[in-house]
């Protein structure tokens, strides 16, 4: 490496560090107001307008946007930790306002004429998407012609784009690949399916589409994409397209809990000094010896999934497209490992506050909540997860899912 090349990598890296600290300060100070919003978008099932639109002000959508068309094309820590900032205050908006900015990422790995038709008309495009391929493309003449449900897009009534899951089919009706095909919203029909007990205001509702065209330019194999290999034009000075399809959507998952697990920490300790331990000699919570333990066993877990999430995230980050597979696996793995051990330190601190944790007054039952149906995404179930990892390390050649 020459003189002239580490110097350039110093002041990439003292930028990033810089736009990411302006950004995570972005997100804190919308703290405020997604903590006045949190109940009415639970209630309503839906972040509101306004949220929306200062999330927007705020530079959230465009985290991972490319610089050429507006957007702050940051990394996967910037995110993670813009969206652990978010979920502090609300889980439905972090995790709302992650799926956009990753399925921006997303689709920043379509040809550039692609590209071009969602960020080039509109620097404030934002894609929403399943890739769950659930839908069916056939061959027309320049493209597929695709119908389709497609569940759980969360974000949906704010997004401008859709990226959804097909299973394309030659002239003969064989399946012959796995793709994801970009589709404005306009073209598609959301069905208000969405109704959960957590993640409530994430809209995450159907979308369908009949007998859509799709120009070839608009259509990403998961295939290929899952290794690396995407029909963009490669650029040099932009590395962040470089990174793994699927420790990208998989970490990206991550912050919103590591959020909603220190919002419930947070809320014990600020209540445990006057809050009385019931049926006890203790006048205040704080005093107990056993509400001591727990939540210093709920801070270790917080802890623990907080330093798998940001190895996993510096992996991707730095790994590139060169992440080699067992690595890939690992990092699946620790995500679902990182939201189980959220789901233990909330549950300690539910069990350290009582039944009145449960209260429709009490943030913490919505935190409950929303963690509980958040660490359920397929793309955080441990089991899957472990498998793959241990499959890697016992040297099985078994692959257990694209995603990874």
């Amino acid at each position: 490496m020459t003189a002239n090349t580490e110097r350039q990598d110093a002041t990439r890296t003292l930028h990033s560090e810089e736009l990411r600290q302006k950004l995570v300060e972005r997100a804190q100070a919308l703290q405020p107001l997604l903590r006045a919003q949190a109940a009415r978008t639970d209630e309503h099932r839906v972040v509101s307008a306004e949220v929306i639109q200062e999330l927007s002000a705020a530079g959230v959508f465009r985290l991972l946007t490319p610089r050429r068309y507006g957007g702050h094309e940051a990394d996967l820590r910037t995110l993670t930790e813009v969206s652990e900032v978010l979920g502090e205050a609300d889980g439905s908006t972090a995790w709302t306002a992650m799926i956009i900015s990753v399925t921006n990422w997303l689709a920043s790995l379509f040809p550039d004429e692609a590209q071009e038709e969602v960020f080039g008309a509109d620097p404030d495009a934002r894609v929403t998407g399943v890739a769950a391929p659930t839908g069916v493309g056939c061959r027309v003449s320049g493209g597929w012609k695709i119908s389709g449900k497609w569940s759980y897009n969360s974000g949906a009534p704010h997004a401008t784009w859709a990226a959804v899951g097909v299973l394309l089919q030659d002239e003969s009706g064989v399946v012959i690949d796995q793709a994801l095909v970009l589709v404005p919203i306009a073209d598609l029909m959301i069905e208000d399916t969405w109704r959960t007990a957590g993640m409530k205001g994430t809209a995450s509702n159907t979308l369908i589409g009949r007998d859509i065209f799709v120009p070839d330019h608009r259509v990403l194999s998961v295939r290929s994409a899952s290794q690396g290999a995407y029909p963009r034009s490669f650029r040099q000075d932009e590395p962040l397209y470089s990174s793994m399809f699927g420790s990208m959507l998989l970490l990206c998952l991550a912050g919103p809990l590591l959020g909603l697990g220190r919002a419930a920490l947070d809320a014990v300790r600020s209540t445990a000094p006057e809050k009385p331990l019931s049926f006890t000699v203790h006048g205040r919570q704080a005093d107990s010896v056993g509400v001591q333990m727990q939540v210093a066993e709920a801070a270790l877990h917080l802890q623990t999934a907080r330093l798998h999430v940001y190895d996993a995230v510096d992996q991707v980050d730095q790994g590139g497209s060169a992440l080699e597979y067992v690595t890939r696996t690992q990092v699946r793995a620790q995500a679902g490992y990182a939201a189980q051990n959220v789901l233990e330190a909330i549950n300690a601190l539910l069990n350290v506050q009582g039944a009145g944790a449960f209260a429709d007054t009490n943030p913490l039952q919505r935190i409950w909540r929303d963690a509980n149906v958040a660490a359920r995404h397929a793309g955080l179930v441990p089991a899957v997860g472990f498998e793959a990892y241990g499959k890697t390390l016992l040297g099985i050649d078994e692959p257990v899912t694209l995603m990874v």
